[in-house]
């Protein structure tokens, strides 16, 4: 997908987008819509809708990440890890690394990581399974429930902010169509990758 590339802004009166057969970009001023025109240019009789819409969930995606959360750099965590803390918080009890991998949708091999870095800090512990040695139980300490309830309310009201771009019932919008995407995207990509 080449749509999060950094294309320059294209002028407002451009409309491409409204000819028949075209996706649903109009004259836009985000990075994406340039590059959907770019393609547009090159492949006039392609629907470039697809890329309209994740070529834009991807750029934002990026722009986040590249931002990076305020609230968890300042408590020296990454996103990554305060969702693994975040996972035994809101779970509320000890995981295994392999359900902790399937909730935060991360591998195994990153899970193994980021809890050898997080038991270093004492924010985790591991505890063997008494029926087999080579299960692991993962629990929060008391510092790593503190440091997660300490900072979710900061981080949250940074998430606040970042959003602060839309209205509320825009956002409520968005909530909802990324709500549906996502619970269709989950039972599909399965197949789809086949």
């Amino acid at each position: 997908m080449t749509a999060t590339n950094g294309a320059t802004t294209p002028p407002a009166s451009d409309t491409a987008g409204t000819r028949p057969g075209a996706g649903t970009d109009t004259a836009r001023g985000d990075t994406v819509s340039a590059v959907v025109r770019q393609w547009r240019a090159v492949h006039p009789e392609l629907d470039t809708g697809p890329m309209e819409i994740i070529g834009r969930i991807n750029r934002c995606a990026a722009l986040l990440q590249q931002a990076e959360d305020a609230p968890l750099r300042r408590a020296g965590l990454s996103r990554p890890e305060f969702d693994l803390l975040g996972a035994l918080r809101r779970t509320g009890h000890e995981l295994t690394p392999g359900e902790l991998a399937r909730e935060t949708f991360s591998s195994g091999a990153a899970v193994t990581k980021r809890v050898k870095q997080l038991t270093e800090r004492g924010l985790v512990e591991r505890r063997g399974d008494t029926r087999d040695r080579r299960v692991a139980h993962l629990r929060l300490t008391d510092a790593g429930r503190d440091l997660v309830d300490g900072i979710l309310p900061d981080q949250l009201a940074y998430e606040t902010a970042v959003l602060s771009v839309l209205a509320p019932e825009g956002q409520g919008e968005l909530a909802g169509l990324l709500a549906e995407l996502l619970t269709r995207l989950e039972g599909r990509m399965g197949a789809l990758r086949t």
